[in-house]
């Protein structure tokens, strides 16, 4: 069952999507809860259930109990990640919106680092891997044969149209409200791929978006099958690029598109020619 969406903005949305996780989300949900809570701030834990078939929920439910911060989102259908981190952040109203690894490969600690690129004028703040491996301050632990595939799907993104972002694929980014309320609005690719439709879209829409070095730890237990997957997402990335030139990502009209802030107000213009 949905739990109920409570009404009013808050600081922080945080966006865990899950499919078949009931092994591994404990220990990051748990350390999410305890860290939130330390840091006093209003928050909201959104948890997006893509129709697991292992118990996730029920795992979930569990942390519930005497958590009213902690909301469950059920996916009718297996969707892919995409399509869980969008439902997330359709259903968020934090002024801040992170969406975070259910494995917890990044620790929830790093999200200060984020929230000071926010603080210093970025639209959108990614952790980047990469960009950690070469700070002696930060420790990357991954497994060698994912770094050298990893490396030479970046290569390729980049060539793809996001030249400059060498990590698409942390799956640790934080928004600003009227950012995430755009992109996610109009964003298609359901599996993995959605990183790039989103560095995509927020490239063309002139955002300004921060990469920034988090520590990152390999968990095991992945569903990503990197050459497998890393194909899957390289037609997606020449699918994104047919969907834009066909302009199918035009922001929605006021009408219909998510309720409207000052912020989202201030954008519109810079939203309107870079999509033009």
């Amino acid at each position: 069952m949905t739990t109920p969406k409570p009404v009013g903005a808050i600081r922080l949305s945080v966006i865990i999507p899950a499919y078949n996780e009931s092994s591994r989300i404990l220990p990051y949900l748990t350390q999410t809860v305890q860290y939130l809570a330390r840091r006093g701030d209003s928050h909201e834990i959104l948890v997006v259930d893509d129709a697991s078939t292992d118990g996730t929920a029920a795992v979930v439910t569990q942390v519930q109990t005497g958590q009213p911060a902690i909301r469950l989102i059920p996916l009718p259908r297996n969707m892919g990640k995409g399509a869980a981190v969008r439902a997330g952040m359709r259903e968020a109203r934090g002024e801040l919106r992170l969406f975070a690894d259910a494995d917890g490969a990044t620790p929830i600690q790093e999200l200060e680092r984020l929230e000071a690129a926010i603080k210093a004028g970025a639209d959108l703040a990614i952790g980047s891997r990469p960009l950690a491996a070469r700070d002696s301050r930060f420790t990357v632990k991954a497994r060698a044969h994912r770094s050298v595939l990893g490396s030479f799907f970046n290569l390729l993104v980049q060539c793809l149209g996001l030249h400059g972002i060498p990590d698409t694929q942390c799956g640790f980014k934080l928004f600003r409200m009227p950012i995430a309320q755009d992109l996610f609005s109009v964003m298609r690719v359901d599996g993995y791929g959605f990183d790039l439709e989103l560095l995509y879209l927020g490239r063309r829409r002139s955002y300004r978006v921060a990469q920034v070095p988090v520590n990152w730890a390999d968990q095991p237990g992945s569903k990503v099958r990197v050459f497998r997957d890393g194909v899957r997402m390289l037609r997606d990335m020449l699918a994104i690029r047919r969907n834009y030139q066909k302009g199918l990502y035009q922001p929605l009209p006021a009408a219909t598109s998510y309720p409207s802030t000052g912020v989202h107000t201030d954008l519109e213009a810079r939203i309107s020619s870079a999509g033009s």
